[in-house]
């Protein structure tokens, strides 16, 4: 038995040293599906799909992967020996990563157990799609007396072949026969003992799809363009939301769908990016003139002041200062965040200011 030295993990797996999680998961998945015994009858396949599970159970995990590449570079477990039994009397140093047990191997249900004629399989997950957030422009004067408009956007529809279930031939999920049903799989790894992992064939929801839908590979919903009309009321104003209901993104495997989601923007009545910065340094500066007063401190932060305000105002000023109510709405909430973000600053330094000159009043009266 090759010493866990002699295992490049990451050439097995066919991924970079520097790899994230999800793709050393991926690629685990890829090769696992093409060397499982139920499909590869290389002589070979058993045994390399053995190594391609091992070497996932490491570096799946940021701890064992950790230790396995100090091992690698000459760290302090350099030379540990990997794939030893892991109790007397066990042959080989690797168990049955899925938990079956079997024909002296880790594949009892596979081309030894009479399962050899199973089909490729896709993990059923079916979660409610979301919404689809359309942003609608419209003037001032169509979102006064309402307008309606056609819209096309793209979204994730049932699949027309299998009709949203993932499924043309099964109507139910199937239970993982990878884990049976229990969403984890076991693997011994010698050195590091027994790890439990999430299943890779039905991702930890013990159930999957049999026989995938070819049009939209089990999930139930295809990539579509669609088209929506709109009706937006008398009255709206901007950041107004119309809803149309059912017509946002398609759940997986028949899950229900999200809504279209369309957000009414009026530009004569939204503050501009630059006017929104405008407001929030006028904002800022008011606790400095409040507390400056307060304590006979003005002077102190005069010039501060006034760049703060002169500032605020030209940012504002820039883009056109509107009539609508809404924009004064908006540009006060904006000042309202400047105030908040101001006061405790202002606060320390007034505090700070008050401390430093009252030693220094003393002095001057001695």
């Amino acid at each position: 038995m090759a010493s866990m030295n002699d295992k490049d993990y990451y050439a097995i797996l066919g991924v970079e040293k520097d790899a994230s999680t999800e793709e050393i998961r991926k690629a685990f998945q890829q090769k696992a599906r093409k060397l499982h015994p139920d499909v590869n009858k290389a002589p070979d396949a058993e045994e390399r799909f053995k190594e391609v599970s091992e070497a996932y159970a490491v570096l799946s995990d940021p701890d064992k992967r950790k230790r396995y590449d100090a091992m690698r570079s000459g760290g302090p477990f350099a030379g540990a020996g990997y794939g030893a039994p892991s109790s007397p009397g066990q042959q080989g140093g690797y168990g049955d990563p899925f938990g079956f047990g079997g024909f002296g191997g880790p594949f009892g249900w596979g081309p030894f157990g009479g399962a050899s004629s199973r089909r490729r399989s896709r993990a059923y997950r079916p979660r409610a799609g979301a919404d689809v957030v359309f942003e609608l422009t419209v003037d001032a004067a169509a979102a006064a007396t309402g307008t309606r408009r056609g819209v096309t956007y793209q979204r994730y529809a049932a699949c027309d072949v299998c009709h949203g279930s993932g499924s043309v031939e099964s109507d139910h999920p199937e239970t993982c026969p990878t884990c049976g049903g229990r969403g984890h799989i076991t693997v011994d790894t010698g050195l590091f003992g027994v790890m439990a992992m999430t299943c890779p064939e039905c991702e930890g929801t013990g159930r999957v799809v049999a026989d995938p839908c070819s049009s939209c590979g089990g999930s139930g919903r295809t990539l579509t363009a669609s088209e929506v009309v709109v009706e937006v009321p008398a009255g709206s104003h901007d950041g107004d939301e119309v809803r149309v209901a059912g017509m946002g993104n398609a759940g997986t495997n028949g899950s229900e769908a999200g809504d279209f989601v369309c957000r009414v923007c009026v530009p004569e009545e939204r503050l501009t990016p630059r006017q929104a910065n405008g407001c929030n340094l006028i904002g800022f500066a008011l606790p400095f003139v409040a507390l400056g007063l307060a304590t006979n401190m003005l002077s102190s932060f005069v010039v501060f002041i006034a760049v703060l305000l002169v500032l605020g105002v030209y940012l504002v000023a820039r883009d056109g200062i509107r009539r609508a109510g809404r924009w004064w709405r908006s540009a006060g909430m904006a000042v309202l965040n400047g105030v908040s973000n101001g006061f405790f600053i202002a606060l320390f330094l007034v505090m700070m200011f008050s401390c430093t000159m009252r030693p220094m009043m003393g002095f001057y009266l001695i």
